[in-house]
């Protein structure tokens, strides 16, 4: 499976982007789909997954109320809405797939790169 997230870009502090990951030749619907990111000098945290199939979702404390992550089922993707973005938000976003009986994320995709500027 070979993810690709789109989506990022520079938007000032306050501002709103859509990050989407979708996977070429097949869809993301049977798969939990995370999102994380990785600032410069840190580590890479995840900041949200959506779980096949229940379709529960998890969002990091540190952008809780402000990112929701859904399922596009028309477009076969995962979104990240982003609102309120801050620059702490600022950071090389990833998305990550995995299968019932994986136990961890097996699929990666290259990174979007957002710029929240104050």
């Amino acid at each position: 499976v070979q993810l690709q997230a789109s989506g990022g870009g520079l938007v000032q502090a306050g501002g709103s982007l859509r990050l989407s990951c979708g996977a070429s030749k097949r869809t993301l619907h049977n798969y939990t789909v995370g999102w994380f990111r990785q600032a410069p000098g840190k580590e890479r945290d995840s900041i949200a997954h959506i779980v096949w199939p229940s379709g529960s979702t998890y969002v990091a404390d540190s952008v809780k109320g402000r990112f929701t992550i859904s399922r596009d089922n028309a477009r076969k993707t995962v979104a990240l809405q982003m609102n309120s973005l801050k620059p702490e938000d600022t950071a090389l976003y990833f998305c990550a797939a995995r299968g019932r009986l994986d136990s961890t994320y097996r699929y990666w995709g290259q990174g979007t790169l957002v710029t929240v500027s104050s």
